[in-house]
């Protein structure tokens, strides 16, 4: 009889810059260099009692006791089956609640949502994946009922009037974002990627393993996540994020697409046996293949990551559609540009695991190397937007990029990853001077100019997230008071 689970359990995963490499990492033949953030999304998993009807108030997860109790309908004295309520608290009726369906023919486990309101993609086909999984590691279909909050750090949403009005954006580690989930604007920090790993991670660890598993399990968490993150999107990405989000910062090869094309879709016949055997790796024409190099690189002393949000977004997919789209017409001279930005991407790793590895502190004048190597890959960039036709460095951006690059203490910046108008990434001396002046910067800068894809940047802010190495963790509860 397996042991039961602990009645909470809480992990966090964090999201990600991808500094160089934006395009490049879906090819195996390029890297990217990914640094994890600071910022992390956060979920807690409560094992609720069975066989009690619980009150359900404003989307709120109630008990009466030291876990909180099942929902659903009682007829007579049969016992209520299975449910599982997410919840993110931080957002306006961001609650799903869901059945347990236990698949014919090998199919797994399927979740159905049963109140009404948007789907959320993500979540659902986590729960799917994890499930699918556990139950069979587990060799059990019984889950229990449970209870998820997901609670996001401010950094990865824009603020809204609401979280404004509160006060408490810079001072609190979470806020009432005050609107629905799908009217926040997120700021590109790579929350689906934190969302998926936190969450298939916190209940694989939650049912089939202890806490201190964490870090011998963190490939086959990885594998999971991976394969949950591809379904949720609807294609296989180079996973990246995922990576950054299970192992922290690192050099990244993509894995082979071969790996998850052969999975399937949750419910179908055999579907857990194929899950199973992508988890653990057991498919000797299909080895995982991914390449996740330098774990917990750090930056040099005396350097710091900051991110400006704009106030505006990008739509990943239909952008990175269309370069490769380009790519594929323009075979020769897309390969020019690409060999190109890979050998100055690889000449700005080095120099930064070079002053790495040096314990002086760095002052401004030893990271011009890194400046030159920021503003060559840039150069590329703006080839590559102009030959695509994709906003990857859109002028708006290039203007942006170009003040901020005269300030003091500035040593350069990117629109890290696909591009757009996700949060720009600056690399900048580590001195309070500095940050205080990118803030009277911000506080009147305004775009002169009109953008070459109508783009357009509102208020541009600092963010309060910074560099972190760490991948996914274990955290305490204490955090969560008031939210869970």
């Amino acid at each position: 009889m397996s042991p039961l689970p602990p009645a909470v359990t809480a992990l966090s995963a964090p999201g990600k810059v991808l500094l160089t490499g934006g395009y490049l990492v879906l090819d195996r033949s390029y890297t990217g260099t990914v640094f994890a953030l600071d910022a992390r999304i956060h979920v807690i998993v409560q094992q609720l009692r069975r066989n009690h009807r619980r009150e359900h108030a404003s989307g709120s997860v109630q008990g009466q006791s030291d876990a909180p109790q099942a929902r659903g309908n009682v007829h007579g004295d049969r016992e209520e089956e299975d449910t599982i309520v997410v919840h993110s608290p931080q957002f306006v009726d961001a609650v799903w609640e869901y059945s347990i369906q236990r698949c014919e023919n090998g199919g797994g486990v399927l979740v159905k949502q049963r109140n009404e309101g948007p789907h959320n993609p993500f979540v659902e086909t986590s729960l799917n994946f994890a499930l699918t999984y556990i139950s069979y590691v587990a060799d059990s279909k019984d889950f229990g009922s449970l209870s998820i909050t997901i609670l996001a750090d401010n950094d990865y949403y824009s603020e809204t009037a609401f979280s404004k009005a509160s006060g408490l954006q810079s001072s609190s580690r979470f806020v009432n974002f005050g609107v629905r989930l799908q009217e926040a604007h997120k700021t590109g920090l790579g929350s689906s990627a934190a969302l998926v790993t936190a969450l298939v991670s916190s209940l694989v660890i939650h049912r089939t393993m202890q806490p201190d598993d964490l870090g011998p399990g963190r490939d086959k968490l990885h594998n999971l996540a991976q394969a949950a993150h591809c379904a949720a999107q609807g294609k296989v990405g180079s996973g990246f994020d995922v990576a950054a989000a299970i192992y922290g910062s690192c050099l990244y090869r993509r894995f082979s697409p071969s790996i998850l094309e052969s999975v399937g879709d949750a419910g179908s016949p055999g579907f857990e046996e194929r899950l199973f055997s992508i988890v653990e790796d057991a498919d000797p024409e299909h080895p995982w293949d991914t390449e996740c190099l330098d774990f917990g690189m750090k930056l040099p002393r005396g350097m710091q990551m900051v991110l400006c949000d704009v106030e505006c977004g990008s739509q990943t997919p239909s952008m990175v559609k269309k370069v490769l789209e380009w790519r594929k017409q323009n075979q020769k001279e897309a390969d020019m540009l690409w060999g190109a930005l890979q050998s100055n991407n690889e000449r700005l790793r080095l120099e930064l695991r070079r002053l790495a590895q040096s314990q002086d502190e760095h002052g401004l004048n030893d990271f011009e190397n890194v400046r030159t190597y920021i503003q060559r890959s840039r150069n590329h960039i703006r080839t590559m937007t102009q030959k695509s036709g994709v906003p990857i460095e859109p002028r708006v951006q290039t203007e942006l990029l170009d003040a901020l690059s005269e300030l003091d203490g500035v040593i350069g910046g990117v629109v890290p990853g696909a591009g757009g108008y996700d949060a720009i990434a600056l690399l900048i001396q580590d001195n309070p001077e500095v940050i205080n002046g990118l803030n009277a910067f911000f506080e009147t800068w305004e775009s002169k100019l009109e953008d070459d894809f109508g783009g357009k940047i509102g208020n541009v802010r600092l963010l309060g997230v910074r560099h972190g190495s760490e991948g996914v963790k274990n955290e305490m509860l204490d955090q969560y008071a008031g939210w869970v």
